[in-house]
């Protein structure tokens, strides 16, 4: 019995309560961990200390588990409760040994003996504060060293005490382990060594790994063969002492790299905590735990989130601590780098990354070099695949450097795998919008300064909620060997030329990783209200119908998901309506027949950007609700058609990842079900137009029909018998557009994102509808009369013929 250590942690019950502040994961662990406290219940930990002991011991009387002070009876002989690792060190001279190896031995031939009894042995990771020290460093001594002695202990709770995390992990099944491996000293001995493991990787998913030192890590990368050779290139290229190249390497580094601080991620949970609750209702976040597993196995995680706003950096970042993880190295964009908040980010692990890095070999060098070292040396990053945030809410398309550098890295020799965490983020407001509409409209994009912060913080309120859902991952290893089987013969990348295939496979790799944003959006009351008064003419609609068309949508996401990961709202239609006139984004009034919920001409522009977050979770229901209404006797094959035709666009516009054609025949069956059609899958017709199915469709077909304007006022351009330069082509579009907006008071603010145009010439590129003539002009194929009719069918008459008589004007006053 551990009498004297259990004696002390007796001893101590009281004088730790004010010095220590636990936090706990999960936080329910009797409910999250499938555990059966009817079960004998054992713990191990790493370190036989009395504080820990004692701190245990609190948290489990607090979850109501068993005391790990209080022994356990197995058939006639009492047991332990609890298993230590490690004997701390002594002040003076090594340490000794615990009694681990015997216990688990005694367990394990239990159990052997009486199969019945079925133990669970339940590891508990007791972390003093989130420190991960330094190489080289004495600080070790505070808190680094896995088992310190007394005096270090002591100093360690005093200092780290009120930054206490305690992880209980899945158990161990005694019974299981017994019967699988046997009961005999090679199998304790092994129950230790994975137990030790689990642990080292519990504080390594924590803490991350000791930070070097700034000095040491400029000498590491500077004394890399591919920054020598990229320095004695720079003093060729530009004449200078090669002293001066690599002074100019060594500014760079400097500017790049990020100075983590320990102590600055301390300052900044308290001061986000408060933030958040300011902002925010609440976060949501949604399957947090696969990236503890992701690390619990070893893997090297790589977040790639959306972008939407500025708050990205800070509540992703925030959101990964709380998951009792070590924040990422972010990579933000350098414009970010002003004081006071450059200095601020950059100890919270941000890295500074320019816009571009063309005709700067000196500088792409370094960056890669520093972002090799960070993989390398185990520190997981963030960066975001769009390169900005997003204007109209719809997904960027990706840049690829940031990719591919994280694969030149695996094929340099990365010992760990590596993972790519899609990330969706989403908010009820988003405090830069406003900005975000102007930019659209031409305006200058705002720099980022000092001044801008303390506007933005002026003009704080609540957000409502925030959503963090993880998508998900992409293993980088298995993507490789899936489409280069032979990948792993090129691990030495410096050495070789960049191969052929790297360039495809990364494109088809942030194509990925979009499309697994995509399949985790949440929905919430914001943008369902949105989504559908946006799809009216007038902007206004009754509640009563309002609330219909909500539990429509969700109704047909419960029963037909775009996929197992988006999150659904867990509030009715009522309280969703309720939520967005709280959130004042929504105008309400009433008259004799009951209540108007409208927008503003203000509020139908910002929500559009709203709208646009979960667009693609609905465009395929909308295309087949369009085409039923707009194309009369439409037969299942024209349909299908209609489908073929459509699909690959919008899959390239919006990320999709489904196949149409077996989704589609279950869409129509919920029409039916729901009273939208009648005819099922086979003939499918709309209701007739006094049923209340028919306006609901209407409503339906409304989401797709900014989107099919668009491509309307594209393939008609392209329809004019002449070729087009790319560049002009994308502006006449982008003119065109605009004025559309003003003749039917469309509230669309992506007419007047140029890139969508350009996304949409790329997708009838690669769908072979657009050829590239001798001067590197676009022209119209013949499949293209197809599809425009189509997509002119499905369009309002009224827009139709204004879209047609802008092309004419536009084709007689542009030459050939």
């Amino acid at each position: 019995m551990l009498l004297r250590l259990q004696w002390l942690a007796a001893l101590l019950k009281w004088p730790l309560r004010p010095l220590v502040r636990c936090k706990l994961l999960p936080a329910e662990p009797i409910a999250e961990l499938q555990l059966n406290v009817q079960r004998p219940v054992f713990y191990i930990c790493h370190t036989e200390s009395a504080s820990d002991l004692a701190v245990l011991r609190r948290v489990c009387q607090q979850l109501q588990l068993p005391d790990p002070m209080q022994p356990v009876q197995l058939g006639s002989e009492r047991h332990d409760r609890i298993l230590f690792l490690e004997k701390p060190h002594r002040l003076i001279g090594g340490r000794g040994k615990t009694r681990a190896l015997q216990q688990g031995l005694a367990l394990l031939q239990a159990h052997q003996q009486q199969p019945e009894l079925n133990a669970q042995l339940i590891p508990a990771a007791i972390l003093w504060g989130r420190t991960p020290g330094k190489e080289n460093s004495i600080k070790w001594l505070l808190g680094e060293a896995h088992s310190p002695n007394w005096l270090a202990k002591l100093l360690i709770v005093l200092i780290s005490g009120r930054h206490t995390l305690i992880r209980f992990s899945p158990p161990v099944q005694l019974q299981q382990m017994a019967a699988q491996f046997g009961a005999d000293a090679v199998v304790a001995r092994k129950l230790l060594r994975m137990s030790r493991i689990h642990f080292y990787r519990q504080r390594l998913a924590a803490t991350g790994p000791r930070l070097m030192n700034r000095n040491q890590l400029q000498h590491a990368i500077l004394a890399r063969p591919a920054v020598k050779k990229a320095i004695a290139d720079e003093a060729k290229a530009k004449q200078v002492s090669t002293e001066a190249a690599r002074k100019r390497a060594r500014q760079l580094l400097l500017e790049i790299a990020a100075d983590y601080r320990e102590s600055t991620l301390r300052v900044g949970d308290r001061v986000l905590g408060w933030l958040w609750h300011k902002l925010y209702h609440g976060l949501k976040i949604q399957h947090g735990k696969q990236l503890q597993e992701l690390a619990q196995k070893g893997h090297e995680i790589v977040y790639v989130p959306c972008h939407r706003s500025h708050m990205d950096y800070l509540l992703l970042s925030y959101v990964i601590y709380h998951q009792g993880l070590v924040p990422p190295h972010i990579a933000a964009g350098v414009n970010l780098n002003f004081w006071p908040a450059g200095p601020i980010f950059r100890r919270g692990g941000a890295f500074f990354i320019r816009r571009s890095f063309s005709g700067d070999k000196l500088y792409s060098t370094v960056f890669r070099e520093y972002l090799g070292q960070l993989f390398n040396k185990g520190y997981a990053v963030k960066f975001y695949p769009e390169g900005g945030r997003s204007r109209t809410g719809r997904l960027l398309a990706p840049k690829t450097g940031m990719l591919a550098m994280t694969v030149q890295t695996l094929l340099q020799g990365s010992d760990r795998p590596i993972t790519l965490v899609p990330v969706y983020l989403g908010y009820e407001h988003v405090m830069e919008v406003n900005t975000y509409l102007s930019e659209l409209k031409g305006s200058a994009k705002q720099k980022e300064s000092v001044f801008g912060v303390f506007k933005a913080i002026r003009k704080l309120r609540n957000y409502g909620y925030g959503y963090i859902n993880f998508a998900e991952p992409i293993s980088l290893n298995s993507y490789l060997s899936e489409r280069v089987p032979d990948w792993k013969r090129l691990r030495e990348y410096s050495t070789v030329p960049k191969p052929a295939w790297l360039g495809g496979v990364v494109d088809e790799l942030a194509t990925e990783v979009m499309v697994h944003i995509n399949q985790s959006a949440a929905l919430n009351a914001v943008n369902l209200v949105a989504l559908v008064l946006l799809a009216t003419r007038h902007k206004a609609m009754a509640r009563s119908e309002l609330e219909q068309q909500l539990a429509l949508y969700l109704k047909l996401q419960q029963q037909l998901p775009y996929h197992a990961r988006i999150s659904l709202p867990e509030q009715s239609a009522a309280e969703l309506v309720n939520h967005a006139i709280a959130m004042e984004k929504v105008q309400q009034s009433s008259d004799h027949f009951g209540q108007i919920i409208a927008l503003s001409a203000e509020q139908a522009i910002l929500l559009s950007y709203f709208r646009n977050n979960i667009i693609h979770l609905f465009m395929l229901p909308a295309i087949l609700a369009s085409a039923l209404l707009r194309q009369r006797d439409l037969s299942s094959s024209l349909l299908s058609d209609t489908i073929k035709q459509l699909y690959p666009l919008l899959a390239t516009e919006l990320y999709l990842h489904s196949q149409p054609d077996a989704l589609a025949t279950s869409l129509l069956d919920f029409m039916q079900q729901a009273g939208l059609i009648e005819g099922g899958a086979k003939a499918p017709k709309p209701v007739p137009q006094q049923a209340p199915g028919y306006r609901q469709l209407g409503l339906l077909a409304g989401v797709a029909t900014d989107t099919l304007q668009r491509y309307a006022i594209v393939l008609n351009l392209l329809q004019q018998g002449r070729s087009w330069q790319r560049a002009a082509l994308e502006q006449q579009s982008q003119a065109l557009a605009g004025r559309l907006l003003t003749l039917h008071g469309i509230t669309a603010p992506e007419y007047l994102d140029k890139q969508l145009f350009a996304t949409l010439l790329k997708a009838l590129r690669q769908q072979q509808l657009l050829r590239l003539t001798e001067d590197g002009s676009l022209q119209a194929t013949y499949q293209l009369d197809n599809l425009t009719s189509i997509v002119n069918a499905m369009l309002h008459s009224d827009v139709l013929q204004s879209i047609q008589r802008l092309v004419q004007s536009c084709a007689a006053t542009i030459p050939k």
